[in-house]
């Protein structure tokens, strides 16, 4: 379980971040090639954590938590800061639409699954461990994923989805309680 907050950003860095991916996805183009973009932005535009405020950087026992800081107008993507405590997890999941993510701090370890049997388990085809400053994203299909914090600190880390967070309330389309094999 994730809790979920929308307080307003007042950061510079925020508004960096919010100007270059506002640009990469105004050039259109399909999931796949808007998430590259978003990813090459965010890539060059990570700002630290402390573009979040000290409240925001906290971390909350009952699960990881979201702090929703920008939504775009016309809702074509939304920035969302998470922080997660040692050990908070994500169930397995596929998102509603494209993602890009940077660390700003610690180390978010993914693994990444495939659908087997006719869709009746999954199996693991990959893993990383995303470091303080790597930027990484996708697009559906094949974006079934769980994600945790693996370190002894806080790890916060920089999301943008390409919707409206705020209106969909998280980017989780699916989640997926099959047998891995």
């Amino acid at each position: 379980m994730t809790s979920v907050s929308t307080a307003p950003a007042t950061s510079a860095s925020l508004s960096e971040v919010v100007y270059h991916v506002r640009a990469a996805v105004r050039q259109g183009g399909d999931w796949d090639l808007t998430a590259r973009r978003v990813k090459e932005q965010l890539r060059r535009h990570l700002p630290g954590p402390d573009m979040l405020t000290g409240a925001q950087r906290q971390g909350d026992p009952a699960g990881y938590r979201s702090h929703v800081l920008h939504v775009e107008p016309d809702g074509s993507f939304s920035v969302v800061a998470m922080v997660w405590l040692p050990g908070q997890v994500t169930p397995i999941h596929d998102h509603v639409t494209w993602c890009v993510f940077g660390v700003l701090d610690g180390i978010e370890h993914e693994e990444l699954f495939a659908l087997a049997d006719n869709d009746q388990s999954l199996v693991r085809v990959g893993a990383a461990e995303n470091q303080t400053g790597q930027v990484s994203g996708f697009a559906p299909p094949g974006d079934i994923h769980r994600v945790r914090n693996i370190g002894t600190g806080i790890t916060i880390s920089l999301h943008v989805y390409g919707a409206d967070i705020s209106r969909l309330g998280c980017s989780i389309r699916r989640e997926y309680n099959l047998p891995i094999r």
